[in-house]
């Protein structure tokens, strides 16, 4: 079953929606030039509203690595995005400041950190491949909401989650004939910026339906 990302959630009726629909991740902009921006103090509250078997996705463009660990220390995010131009070395960085042992590091629960790639910037996929983070992610430009040339992505040989101008009228399309690791989208369920449940639950249903 393909997993669903509804990223960009910052008022409680986002989370009352989600909770209802139980996708697989939630994402936090933590960006602030983003209109979808949420603070620490913000994340909290709604952290504490979701329902614990929805994993908290952080989105970060080039933060200080400390701070992105603070978040994940806490248990105010679960899983750290990261959508500027941190490098193995932020990477490794991050991974040392919130790993806790071997055996977490094993396991299934301790994926903590994605990696997002604009393909338009990617001359070679195997970047994506040979990326240590966790999961990760392609896309169009961070939060850009428009698709691009998917056929690039058959050159990729690891588990991806799909963004990019996702949304009802193409998700199926997409689930279908990539059959990603994972779909996110902002958006594309999105009504005059703000999230609109009638069209989180119609994505959600038609990706695990496989059909529109």
């Amino acid at each position: 079953m393909t997993r669903i990302k509804i990223c960009g959630l910052k008022r409680i009726e986002d989370i009352e929606a989600v909770n209802e629909l139980c996708p697989d991740y939630v994402g936090f902009v933590f960006a602030d030039f983003s209109h979808r921006y949420v603070d620490k103090e913000t994340a909290v509250r709604l952290k504490g509203r979701l329902d614990p078997r929805i994993k908290a996705v952080g989105v970060f463009v080039n933060e200080d690595y400390n701070y992105v660990a603070e978040l994940l220390n806490e248990g105010v995010i679960d899983i750290a995005q990261l959508h500027g131009d941190e490098d193995e070395v932020y990477i490794e960085k991050l991974r040392g400041l919130t790993s806790d042992n071997e055996d977490e590091a094993k396991s299934a629960d301790s994926e903590k950190i994605i990696k997002a790639f604009n393909m338009s910037k990617i001359g070679n996929v195997s970047e994506i491949d040979n990326s240590s983070a966790d999961m990760v992610l392609v896309d169009s430009g961070t939060g850009s909401g428009k698709t691009f040339d998917w056929n690039r992505l058959r050159e990729i040989k690891r588990p991806y989650i799909l963004a990019g101008g996702l949304g009802v009228q193409n998700i199926a399309e997409a689930v279908n004939t990539l059959q990603p690791y994972g779909v996110d989208v902002s958006s594309g369920v999105e009504t005059d910026k703000l999230k609109d449940v009638n069209k989180m639950r119609s994505f959600v249903e038609i990706v695990r339906k496989g059909k529109a």
